[in-house]
């Protein structure tokens, strides 16, 4: 046995034992799904690869978006020797010894792609020195990267390069991968025997914001959960359980995710900035992805500050434009500046309070229908069935408030929002009193 060339049969065993989602990495555009704007008829990277041309290239889109599997088809397809270094782990030393290599195979028309994952890893000076064999023609770059190439890549290199914008995969396509996966007898869980419930699927789609390698992973996970038995199903349950034990498998150097979230979010509650400080950089600082950090602090803008201090909504949905537009660490700094507002912001959950006591009757209570005075009437026959017969228009009565129920019969007068005493939401309260004060005076006899 070769250690270091395996045999046909040692590369067998080794990619049967590969996770699901290397054995199912699309070997060609047929199987590749997503990137319709890219690689559909007639669009700019297909016509790129039809016609050879061999201009290097960036890839800048998020996790499981078919970085790394489109640079191996083009390669494929190009007949070139495929080369993939990451930024994390190589230097660019061992990169130039690749590239001067690169240089004299090309001497005998053999090809190369140089496939640098995360490339905005590397500083401006070690991108230099891509340049002179970009330039050259010696090897063809190919860069992914999920950061803002404008900002991580000097502007040299990236004036030598095309740029390709790759987008996240909607929830249906992830489905339609998983479904490949299950069906798929060589490479995939077709031979396992497992099926599955579309709720399971839909569920691990949701949960993989996209990411096409996360739900593979997840599916595997579940099969596995599934059990040995012959009638082996993934459930929605299973599906949940999968996704709870990948995210335990992969936390960030040990650290409970959900905990630390937990403690992000009671901290801002309790007003306490400092430790909201100290938990939201030990989530950035562990690697924890900084767009999943912001959409849980838009959540505490809603749910904690509510309208006591309505603007720290604009404030949290900014802080997360700049993340996106700047990435990493200068982003971190509009977290942290969302994190400090909502810690000391007044406090209130009752619009979070009344929509779930809305959402419990929802469920309770049977669907009546809309009280005929509250419906439209665009027709003859609509109006002879005495639709919005009895309406009355605010705008037209005094103190614009019309006495008139607007809920179904059985929840008639029902109150779901009792606004607090804090910041903005005070003002709302006195608001409140005002029209139930209108209200009962319309009521008294006359």
């Amino acid at each position: 046995m070769n250690l270091f060339n395996p045999t046909p049969d040692d590369a067998a065993a080794q990619a049967s034992h590969a996770p699901l989602a290397d054995r199912m990495r699309p070997r060609s555009l047929d199987e590749f799904v997503g990137q319709e704007h890219l690689l559909g008829p007639g669009k700019p990277l297909s016509l790129a690869i039809a016609h050879d041309d061999p201009t290097s290239m960036i890839f800048w889109g998020p996790p499981g978006t078919g970085k790394t599997t489109l640079a191996k088809i083009i390669a494929a397809m190009t007949q070139s020797t495929f080369i993939e270094f990451s930024a994390v782990m190589s230097g660019i030393k061992e990169i130039k010894q690749v590239m001067v290599a690169a240089e004299k195979a090309a001497g005998f028309r053999s090809r190369t792609i140089l496939f640098v994952d995360e490339i905005h890893r590397f500083n401006k000076a070690q991108q230099d020195a891509f340049l002179p064999y970009v330039e050259r023609g010696a090897i063809r770059l190919i860069g992914a990267t999920t950061e803002n190439p404008s900002f991580e890549l000097n502007a040299a290199l990236l004036s030598r390069c095309r740029v390709y914008t790759l987008l996240a995969l909607s929830e249906a396509q992830i489905v339609a991968l998983l479904h490949r996966a299950l069906g798929d007898v060589a490479r995939g869980l077709g031979a396992s025997g497992v099926a599955t419930d579309e709720d399971a699927l839909a569920t691990i789609a949701s949960y993989a914001s996209g990411d096409a390698r996360n739900a593979l992973n997840a599916l595997d996970v579940a099969a596995n959960l599934a059990g040995e038995e012959a009638e082996r199903r993934i459930t929605k349950e299973i599906a949940a359980e999968a996704l709870q034990r990948r995210v335990l498998l992969y936390d960030k150097q040990g650290e409970q995710h959900y905990d630390i979230i937990s403690a992000l979010h009671k901290s801002v509650r309790n007003s306490d900035v400092d430790a909201s400080l100290y938990w939201l950089g030990r989530m950035l600082q562990a690697g924890e992805d900084p767009m999943y950090v912001a959409r849980r602090i838009v959540r505490m803008a809603v749910e904690d500050v509510g309208l006591a201090a309505p603007e720290a909504l604009n404030l949290c949905l900014s802080a997360r434009d700049a993340m996106h537009f700047l990435g990493q660490p200068e982003g971190d700094l509009a977290l942290a500046q969302a994190i400090v507002y909502l810690a000391l912001a007044p406090k209130s959950n009752a619009v979070y309070t009344a929509y779930g006591a809305v959402c419990g009757d929802i469920e309770a209570t049977a669907a009546e229908p809309v009280p005929l005075h509250l419906r439209n009437a665009p027709t003859k026959l609509m109006k002879s069935l005495d639709y919005g017969k009895g309406y009355q228009y605010a705008h037209n009565v005094e103190d614009r408030v019309a006495d008139m129920e607007c809920l179904p019969p059985s929840l008639a007068s029902r109150r779901y929002y009792h606004p607090t005493q804090e910041g903005r939401e005070k003002l709302l309260a006195q608001r409140m009193d005002d029209v139930a004060r209108i209200r009962a005076g319309k009521h008294k006899p006359k």
